[in-house]
């Protein structure tokens, strides 16, 4: 019975401190104010009547009363402006580009729950700050595979390494559109900004469209890395699996753990694309395997962060065996299958690095 009244009693204590919140000098500025008053006249009072009841002149008395005062009011005024003066050069700092700067919130009265609104307005000015730096960042490294495609198919074409026969100026066309539709994704950043990103999910046969993604990671082989050596090998299984996915995103998913995959695979390695039926209809898991050195156990919470690279990465970068990488590709594969409700992770593996990617199916990406 004692604990089934205590919430109740404990509801009732809450509101009855809530309720004298405004005669709390710790709680609310106007109280404080009245508290200082209240004491200011008190003073003044108990200094008139130790004046009457004494051989102590008025005069004295009234200096004496005006000066406690004023100390009392200026202790009281600096306690209410601190917090004022501390926003102010917070905001300076924060025209000047600076968003890291924080007030102190441990205030009780309405300076403190100004203070916490001060502290959530600038994390979130400073969020919205590294999104668009982030989001320049991917476009950047996103616009490098199409044009690092196109550009080897057309020096291939220039050098007379290959013909230009209609098959060859379909690659290069098929660049040039995804090109155009990364254009059009910066023309609508005011979507981008505001963390709404459609997607335009279909229906599509696996097979057909992941050996189209390898064969323009073959292509691009080259140019965005020195890697030439590695070989791609695609595992679908059943051979008519379908899913239903956003094929662009999807696509950029795919081409990014390809390209991290072969980065840091050793000479004449082998990473290999698998697909495989989720759980849930028209679902998809996809696993992208390489015979590199792998992804330290203490290293896989982090490897999809922007920017973050691996140790192996940055001493492969600094014995000149590759670029080691711009820290941006897992982040962005990362990106795009947030956006599907999805989730991507490091696996086990007994050899090389093995990143497992498991999309929703129709009903999941429809509720």
């Amino acid at each position: 019975m004692r604990r089934r009244w205590e919430p109740v009693w404990v509801g009732w204590l809450d509101r009855i401190w809530e309720g004298l919140r405004p005669l709390d000098p710790y709680r609310s500025v106007k109280a404080a104010l009245g508290a200082l008053v209240i004491v200011s006249v008190v003073i003044t009072t108990l200094l008139a009547l130790f004046a009457v009841n004494s051989a102590t002149e008025l005069l004295v008395i009234t200096i004496i009363s005006i000066i406690a005062s004023l100390l009392i009011t200026q202790f009281v005024a600096q306690s209410l402006t601190a917090p004022l003066d501390e926003m102010t050069d917070a905001a300076r700092a924060m025209a000047d580009g600076d968003y890291s700067r924080r007030v102190r919130g441990d205030r009780r009265d309405e300076f403190g729950e100004l203070a916490e609104t001060f502290n959530q307005m600038a994390a979130d000015l400073e969020a919205v700050d590294q999104h668009r730096k982030e989001l320049v960042a991917n476009v950047s490294h996103e616009l490098r595979t199409p044009i690092a495609a196109l550009r080897a198919v057309l020096e291939n074409v220039v050098d007379g390494v290959s013909d230009s026969d209609p098959e060859t100026m379909r690659i290069a066309l098929q660049q040039t559109d995804r090109l155009g539709r990364l254009v059009e994704h910066l023309l609508d950043l005011s979507r981008l900004d505001n963390g709404v990103v459609p997607l335009h999910s279909r229906r599509f046969e696996v097979w057909p469209y992941l050996a189209g993604v390898l064969k323009e990671a073959n292509m691009s082989k080259g140019q965005g890395h020195s890697r030439t050596d590695v070989h791609l090998h695609l595992d679908v299984s059943p051979p008519e699996l379908t899913a239903y996915a956003d094929a662009e995103r999807l696509h950029q998913v795919v081409a990014n753990l390809i390209d991290n995959a072969v980065k840091h695979s050793p000479p004449h390695g082998r990473v290999t694309v698998r697909a495989r039926p989720g759980v849930t209809p028209e679902s998809l898991e996809v696993e992208v395997l390489d015979e590199g050195p792998g992804i330290p156990e203490s290293e896989r919470a982090h490897v999809f962060e922007r920017f973050n690279r691996t140790k192996a990465a940055e001493a492969s970068s600094q014995r000149g065996a590759g670029d080691g990488g711009t820290g941006l590709g897992l982040a962005i594969a990362r990106w795009a299958v947030d956006l599907h409700g999805g989730w991507i992770r490091v696996a086990e593996s007994p050899r090389g690095c093995r990143i497992q990617v498991t999309l929703p199916g129709v009903e999941e990406m429809q509720g």
